[in-house]
């Protein structure tokens, strides 16, 4: 009888690929699930699941806090692969470099046009551009430049090819086609943030989707679109309608949502640029400095844009959130970033919010339709390309040991606007490829078990 690296025993076992939802112990072995059976267990530790769900870890697919501080937070939400897909990096080879060895979750990146853009353009803004990536055209010549350094991203391992065309608003239609065309050459998905918001006319989601959406079909690139329901607003319905008829039509398109009312953004960026408040129908006490929690005015807005940060905006209707979650269309993915334990409280809570809140308070979702949307649809967007996510996204023999173990009856998150940190309850242990990084809730100290994830290199 084998004697496994550690058991699981007596947990509830859900598995969003095969439907399994059942008492079993888990082995697991060298960082992948061995057994799942009835039988009595051996190993070398041991976790008591009883009354705990044994489920795939969240595979988050846009999540900007790639770094320590990020990580211990996310992993406490169940998050066991965090991916910068929608900003993306320069340097694919730096950035995975970087980060090896030393990461509590596994990671990830696109090759991003905003990085790209900004480099290219030489743009001084730090995360996002503030000058001529973002307001400035690129002339035939840069683009060249941009898919030089878009091809070299996707040669060397990029996950996917990440845009945000809300914070490059000149960059034109045809810029941005040719750099689709770059990832149609790999079988690159492009995650999208586009360009419109809301339903305003003019330029707003509904164009913005539609740009989008004849890009991937112009190009033949496969189609991500993020936060549909920041993007869409009121006109979210309308966005996911869209969705459905071009899947049914046959076009490789996916979306994702966030369970929060409040998005966040740069006051720096080209989001607020002048001209903000009529086009989104937003004033500025709907913004929230994330650094002191004070709603803003005319005054106080001018004086931080000058010095730049985080703010949150409060922008979006609680019934259109929660349907945007019930959607079977979208994957959930929390959009998180946090900076010296301030930002906005997705990174610490989106995922316990879904499981929790979603299923067991408002009943929007079933359990495992929640499991679905937070394991096995993100591992599914990012198979095709990369066949190491068909080893993630299940609780099945045979897949990477990336679990969670929580309390369906109390898991709930506690994270607020105004203390974003705060860990979830109900969330008792996680593991990442085979190896227990929370305990208890508490952080394992010592433990640095992710790995990069890259796609196949040309």
């Amino acid at each position: 009888m084998p004697v496994y690296d550690i058991t699981l025993t007596g947990g509830r076992v859900m598995d969003p690929e095969s439907g399994t939802d059942r008492v079993a112990n888990v082995g697991v072995s060298d960082g992948v699930i061995q057994a799942v059976t009835d039988e009595t267990l051996e190993g070398h530790d041991s976790i008591d699941a009883s009354g705990l769900v044994i489920s795939p870890g969240a595979i988050d697919m846009h999540s900007h806090g790639q770094d320590h501080e990020n990580y211990v937070v996310q992993v406490r939400d169940g998050v066991t692969t965090a991916l910068e897909l929608e900003l993306g990096v320069l340097d694919i080879e730096k950035w995975y470099g970087e980060r090896e060895g030393k990461a509590l979750v596994n990671f990830g990146a696109s090759v991003g046009h905003i990085p790209v853009r900004m480099e290219v353009m030489k743009d001084p803004g730090k995360m996002l551009p503030i000058a001529d990536a973002a307001y400035k055209a690129a002339s035939e010549k840069q683009i060249e430049e941009m898919k030089d350094l878009m091809h070299r991203g996707l040669r060397d391992g990029a996950l996917a090819m990440g845009f945000g065309l809300a914070y490059t608003p000149v960059a034109s239609r045809w810029e941005a086609l040719e750099m689709f065309r770059v990832a149609a050459h790999y079988g690159a998905s492009c995650h999208v943030h586009m360009r419109g918001m809301g339903h305003k006319e003019p330029l707003n989601s509904i164009e913005g989707l539609s740009e989008v959406l004849a890009a991937s079909v112009t190009s033949g690139a496969p189609l991500h679109v993020v936060h549909a329901n920041s993007s869409g607003q009121h006109a979210v319905s309308e966005l996911l309608q869209m969705i459905e008829e071009a899947r049914s039509n046959g076009l490789d398109v996916t979306t994702e949502c966030y369970p929060y009312t409040a998005g966040m953004t740069g006051i720096e960026s080209a989001i607020l640029a002048e001209g903000w408040q009529e086009k989104f129908g937003l004033d500025y006490d709907d913004l929230e400095w994330a650094e002191t929690g004070e709603r803003l005015t005319a005054s106080t807005f001018a004086e931080y844009h000058e010095i730049g940060g985080i703010v949150i905006v409060h922008s979006m209707r609680q019934d259109l959130v929660d349907s945007a979650v019930g959607s079977p269309l979208t994957a959930i993915a929390s959009d998180g970033y946090l900076k010296d334990s301030k930002g906005h409280p997705r990174t610490a809570g989106c995922y316990s919010r879904v499981l929790g809140h979603y299923v067991r308070e408002s009943r929007v979702l079933s359990l495992m339709d929640a499991i679905r949307k937070i394991s096995l649809m993100p591992a599914q967007r990012m198979e095709s390309l990369t066949p190491d996510f068909k080893k993630k996204g299940r609780a099945s023999v045979g897949a990477d040991a990336d679990l969670m173990l929580f309390d369906p009856e109390s898991l709930n998150d506690r994270s607020t606007y105004r203390e974003p940190t705060l860990p979830p309850e109900g969330m008792h242990h996680v593991l990442v490829n085979g190896v227990p990084v929370v305990r208890d809730g508490v952080i394992c100290e010592g433990v640095s078990p992710g790995r990069g994830i890259r796609a196949p290199r040309a």
